[in-house]
């Protein structure tokens, strides 16, 4: 049976810029994120990015930049012992209304049909409503880390959620394979 993990990017990759990152070298690993994937990888989970990339909408970066971010953060990654196995992103602006913009389940829904796995048991981590909002769309288990933007969405969740909330992705992953590496 195929393991998968599905991730935001920015707020819990790296770190998020209300500037976009719009260069390789604007990429920036959040503490622990590395680490993380390396274990994940170890535990022999596949990783899935599905990320929002409006910037290319917007005219701050063009796809082929988009792809040598994406380029440095699978060497990062790579170089840390870890393995990102597909990238789905969206280049729509939010006044698009398309199905792959988060919180719509494109992105998920996508990933999920490339590996051939159903959802239901699939994470999802992000750091946004509307990453919350994607994988309860999809059918997949929605995943909180308090990193990126997680904090304030973690004090605007209703009493008697039922999503489960991390300190960051290395905590998450910890806890997935049940390792204190």
């Amino acid at each position: 049976m195929e393991r998968l993990v599905i991730l935001d990017r920015d707020g819990v990759i790296n770190r998020d810029s209300a500037a976009f990152i719009k260069s390789p070298s604007e990429w920036q690993p959040l503490p622990g994120s590395l680490e993380a994937l390396r274990l994940l990888h170890q535990h022999d989970y596949r990783v899935a990015v599905a990320s929002n990339q409006s910037g290319i909408a917007r005219g701050l970066l063009s796809e082929s930049t988009l792809q040598a971010i994406h380029q440095r953060m699978c060497e990062q990654v790579a170089e840390a012992g870890g393995q990102i196995a597909a990238i789905h992103y969206c280049p729509h602006a939010p006044e698009a209304h398309c199905r792959c913009r988060k919180p719509q389940p494109g992105l998920l829904l996508a990933i999920a049909e490339r590996f051939r796995v159903a959802l239901a048991s699939v994470p999802f981590v992000g750091d946004r409503p509307s990453d919350l909002a994607a994988a309860t769309a999809a059918g997949a288990r929605p995943v909180l880390v308090r990193s990126g933007h997680g904090q304030q969405c973690a004090a605007e969740l209703p009493a008697g959620h039922s999503v489960a909330i991390y300190d960051d992705l290395l905590a998450f992953a910890r806890q997935l394979t049940h390792s204190r590496q």
